[in-house]
């Protein structure tokens, strides 16, 4: 990379520099720039007292903001400031610096511009044109084969029984986990910021080291967050940001004007330093808010929570250039009014115990607030304090049938299981491969487009789809029998169709024959064995 520097002159102005850091924009693809100016502030992460902007005008006409962020350098001399943007149009983008102090503006540079030659990325993701899926800028459909895998090993690990697993630190850091996630067929993860102690001058653990005196980001966590978006790009994954309470000093957050202007520098911060990534595909506020709002010492109702939400959310959409999806959490207690926040994308509840219930959620929600709804945690248990050994044989089992219930339902992220140290140390991750394999069919032969119909047996769970021209069933014996039965769907195409039927587990397809369709399909399967599953597709014979 090669940079182009210019000069500027001002009377009054401050900004002296800008280096476009990136010789050769492309489309998708993060362009940098560096800015030295002199400013006057005590604090210049607090947008109120300075604030940097890169602003643009995109070959289509768009106008753009995107702020930028503070690096190094003392109030009255020269400081660094670095901007960094991602074009989403080919062609010529016409821009300047606008430097404020106090509200008001100190700095302007004159018009420059950069072109954008094309390239192979499909874009950021954005809702799509159906609770199923979400869609890339190209207009590539994208379904979310997830799991939450929220930090790295830790120091002093607080499960009982895994303490010894859980500090394993060559195996659970994010450069040993994403690839390996990957590799086999993961494509999207829950992460929770805390893992990245920005906010903590002094963090415990081997990876970070203690701020300079007078740090107001921890430069060490900035790195490591700084890396862990380079490897979201490596290796094709999207992530949920989980971006909690930020500094410790937002306790009274809900309701302190101070406090909320705080978290809007945070905010702020955040996005001039990571909404270049199109692999960022959800802000989410809070882990289990209704867990925060009660858990603490002071306790806060829902109209402030929800009010809270809906001007964070707000502020979110208009500060962030590429309109990332935003989203929170809860744990079990809905909050009302917070589900139909108008620039909150997605709702999303966390169901541990209750596996079977996931399908009944998803539709009860998507149907009474209108929005995508995605389960973001789910698992057989949640009590870490419990001996997991005991249970290895039902939390393999519920983690597999959480995977196909959001793959034969509509929801743009298959429910994430937690204990993602639990579930790799006894060879799960592989088993991702298999639910990708299906789901990448699926939106082939769809083009992102599904319609769910009504699946029957005498025994066993069933789910079934169409999409494009073939159909998709899923069966689960969740009896304690071994069954042997077929799959009513209701579905009236008089065609013949061949069956292929995927075992799951072994990620092994056989043939299944052919059958025909007269006033709907009535597909065999093969004996089942209690807790095993199969996958059927059926496509049409020309």
């Amino acid at each position: 990379m090669t940079a182009a520097l210019f000069a500027f002159s001002f009377a009054q102005g401050q900004i002296s520099k800008v280096a476009q850091e990136t010789s050769s924009p492309k489309l998708y693809e993060r362009t940098d720039f560096t800015i030295t100016l002199k400013g006057t502030w005590n604090n210049p992460y607090l947008q109120e007292e300075a604030a940097l902007d890169l602003v643009l005008t995109s070959p289509s006409g768009k106008q753009i903001v995107q702020p930028c962020f503070y690096e190094t350098g003392d109030s009255g001399k020269n400081s660094t400031w670095k901007a960094r943007f991602t074009p989403r149009e080919v062609g010529t983008y016409n821009y300047y610096f606008l430097y404020t102090e106090k509200g008001e503006e100190a700095s302007k540079t004159e018009p420059k511009s950069f072109n954008v030659a094309p390239s192979n990325g499909k874009g950021f993701l954005s809702q799509g044109k159906n609770f199923w899926t979400l869609s890339y800028d190209n207009g590539q459909p994208f379904r979310g084969i997830g799991e939450n895998i929220c930090w790295e090993s830790r120091e002093h690990e607080d499960t009982r029984y895994f303490k010894s697993m859980d500090e394993v630190h060559k195996r659970f850091n994010y450069d040993v986990m994403l690839p390996k996630f990957s590799k086999n067929g993961g494509n999207f993860i829950r992460v929770w910021m805390t893992t990245f102690p920005i906010e903590s001058m002094n963090p415990q653990g081997h990876r970070y080291q203690a701020a300079p005196e007078g740090s107001y980001y921890n430069p060490s966590a900035l790195e490591r967050m700084d890396h862990f978006f380079e490897l979201l790009k490596e290796n094709d994954i999207y992530v949920m940001l989980c971006l909690g309470g930020g500094r410790p000093s937002s306790e009274n957050m809900f309701v302190s004007e101070k406090a909320r202007q705080e978290y809007k520098n945070r905010l702020r911060f955040l996005i001039a330093r990571y909404s270049w990534s199109p692999n960022l595909a959800y802000w989410e506020f809070f882990n289990e808010i209704d867990n925060v709002m009660y858990n603490r010492p002071t306790e806060y109702t829902p109209e402030q929570v929800v009010a809270w939400h809906t001007e964070m959310s707000k502020y979110l959409k208009d500060t962030d250039p590429n309109k990332h999806l935003v989203t929170t959490s809860i744990s079990h207690r809905d909050l009302p009014g917070l589900n139909y926040v108008a620039d909150m994308d997605l709702n999303q509840m966390h169901i541990y115990k209750h596996t079977s219930s996931l399908p009944i959620e998803i539709w009860r929600n998507t149907a009474q607030y209108n929005k995508p709804y995605v389960i973001g945690e789910f698992g057989y248990e949640w009590d870490w304090n419990k001996n997991f050994n005991t249970m290895v044989d039902e939390k393999i089992v519920d983690f597999k049938r959480g995977l196909w219930y959001g793959i034969f339902n509509p929801t743009p992220i298959t429910p994430m299981s937690w204990w993602w140290e639990f579930f790799d140390e006894h060879g799960m991750v592989p088993y991702f491969n298999g639910v990708r394999q299906i789901s990448d069919r699926m939106l082939r032969d769809g083009n992102g487009d599904f319609k769910w119909i009504s699946a029957k047996t005498a025994s066993a769970d069933a789910y079934a789809v169409v999409c494009g021209n073939s159909v998709y069933a899923y069966a689960f014996n969740k009896s304690t029998e071994v069954i042997e039965d077929r799959i009513a769907v209701n579905f009236v195409k008089d065609k013949e169709y061949k069956l292929e039927l995927f075992n799951p587990t072994t990620q092994t397809y056989t043939d299944g024959g052919v059958i025909s369709a007269k006033s709907g399909l009535s597909i065999p399967i093969p004996a089942l064995q209690p807790n095993d599953e199969i996958v059927v597709i059926c496509t049409p014979i020309p």
